[in-house]
């Protein structure tokens, strides 16, 4: 065997044990792994890149809310084999680092949302608030399997952020 020689793949993708398309989506390509605090970094992450695709596209906002529903969308059809896979191979439940769930929950907070810095600070805020208070029934979803369990907490967190976020709309 040559020194030089390229690491072993598996047909899945995996290279050194690890499914790199998996660990890439689930940790949202590295947000998770900023430290301290990996879910505000994948919240943050998901409103900036709300906020650059608004300042670059500058859509209407009916096309906002489809891109951000499209999104929403692809995020969760890939993001639960990728939390279950990362989760397994990492040999934890529910890590810290998986934020794909963040993402997700963050652009549900956003939907409907003007395309500005004050939304997106109070869509953020209003988030983390209700994926660390985990208020019914919330904390019930974390029990599906999985990675289930971990997007849909965060699915059930996103959608009462929303809610808020909808009402503070109407009265400022």
């Amino acid at each position: 065997m040559k020194a030089d020689s390229a690491p072993t793949r598996s047909p899945g993708g995996q290279v050194a044990g690890k499914t790199r398309w998996g660990w890439a989506v689930a940790t949202f390509f590295g947000a998770g792994l900023g430290r301290p605090g990996p879910g505000t970094w994948g919240s943050v992450a998901a409103v900036l890149l709300w906020a650059a695709f608004a300042w670059r596209a500058h859509p209407a906002p009916h096309a906002l809310l489809i891109a951000l529903l499209t999104a929403i969308a692809v995020a969760i059809v890939l993001g639960v084999p990728a939390a279950t896979i990362v989760e397994r191979e990492a040999g934890q439940t529910d890590p810290g680092f998986v934020v794909i769930d963040e993402v997700i929950g963050q652009w549900i907070a956003l939907l409907g949302s003007p395309a500005d810095w004050r939304h997106g600070l109070i869509a953020l805020m209003l988030f983390r608030i209700f994926d660390i208070v985990k208020p019914f029934p919330v904390r019930k979803l974390e029990r599906l399997p999985a990675g289930w369990g971990i997007v849909f907490d965060d699915v059930a967190a996103g959608l009462y952020a929303w809610v808020v976020a909808s009402l503070i709309r109407i009265w400022i």
